[in-house]
């Protein structure tokens, strides 16, 4: 048996409550992971909060989209995108994290690097298949300057530093608490609101080549058309209303958009290896009792996160 965290009904943060569950022995194809951290996503509580529907048959809804953990039993042929699976070893599993303990495909289990702490390892996938859809979507490489909105937030951090890491200039939109540390990875910082035009016009004379948006406003979209001439080269993964009228690339899960699927099912082997030697960082913000789910769901609704959101069993 294990703990879970699951929706009892639709409605906001108060409907999360923990039951045990009987956690199956994994079949062909399958391993069983002891969860030593679970990420918060978005989408987690858009799931339950009638977002996509309110389904009652559909409840209660299991909860969480990755986890890091250890192996504690492998079904047959428990192969996963990096090799044959064994018990004992430490992964980042997709799928069904909100629990103390979870049997899922090995298809979805890749191996943790040993650098990386059970928090970072639970946090990054989803915010990092996102940012390396982002950078290779708008053809980012060397030479270019690029303009990312939200670039202290998770994926917008994370693009930031491969943007930089391909060779990229890029100057980002963050409140000015977090201006130091975009500086600190190679990011030129630039205040967002009124004005946002004109001041990165004054950075960037020569003009601005690419622009990614990971918040959504129309400050956003408008600011990135007015800079960028090509348009293709405009990406958002929040803004899919702008999509169809503007030209812009939409990305990921939204209404008409591209998922990337092949991106981001490899975006691992970039990921890995620069979070392992150091290259790459991601933000933990805050970690929570699994069973505080409620709690961490009240700060991520709340929008200012700033970083990742982890829960621990």
């Amino acid at each position: 048996m294990a703990t879970a965290i699951v929706a009892a009904a639709y409605g906001g943060p108060e409907v999360l409550t923990p039951i045990e569950v009987e956690v199956p022995g994994p079949g062909p194809g399958e391993v069983t992971v002891q969860v030593r951290a679970a990420g918060v996503n978005p989408i987690d509580y858009k799931l339950y909060s009638g977002a996509f529907g309110a389904d009652p048959a559909k409840l209660p809804i299991r909860l969480g989209l990755e986890s890091s953990g250890v192996v504690t039993a492998v079904g047959p042929d428990a192969v996963g995108p990096g090799g044959p699976i064994q018990v004992g070893d430490e992964v980042i599993a997709r799928g069904g994290g909100y629990a103390t303990a979870v049997t899922v495909p090995a298809a979805g289990v890749l191996p943790k690097p040993a650098e990386v702490s059970w928090e970072v390892a639970a946090g990054l996938l989803a915010v990092g298949n996102t940012a390396v859809h982002l950078v290779v979507a708008t053809g980012i490489g060397p030479g270019d300057t690029v303009l990312i909105h939200g670039a202290a937030g998770s994926v917008g951090s994370l693009a930031a530093q491969l943007a930089v890491a391909r060779g990229a200039r890029v100057i980002g939109t963050a409140a000015p608490a977090r201006h130091e540390r975009l500086r600190s990875y190679g990011v030129e910082p630039v205040e967002y609101g009124p004005g946002l035009a004109d001041r990165v016009r004054a950075l960037a004379p020569n003009g601005v080549d690419a622009a990614i948006d990971t918040v959504g406003t129309d400050e956003a979209v408008d600011v990135s058309l007015e800079l960028v001439a090509d348009r293709h080269r405009i990406a958002t993964i929040a803004a899919f209303g702008r999509v169809p009228t503007t030209g812009i690339q939409g990305l990921g899960g939204g209404p008409g958009a591209d998922p990337g699927t092949e991106i981001r099912g490899n975006a691992w082997r970039e990921l890995l290896p620069l979070i392992a030697s150091g290259k790459l960082e991601l933000v933990i913000t805050a970690t929570y009792p699994l069973a505080d789910a409620a709690a961490a769901h009240e700060f991520v609704i709340g929008g200012h996160a700033g970083g990742k959101v982890i829960l621990l069993p």
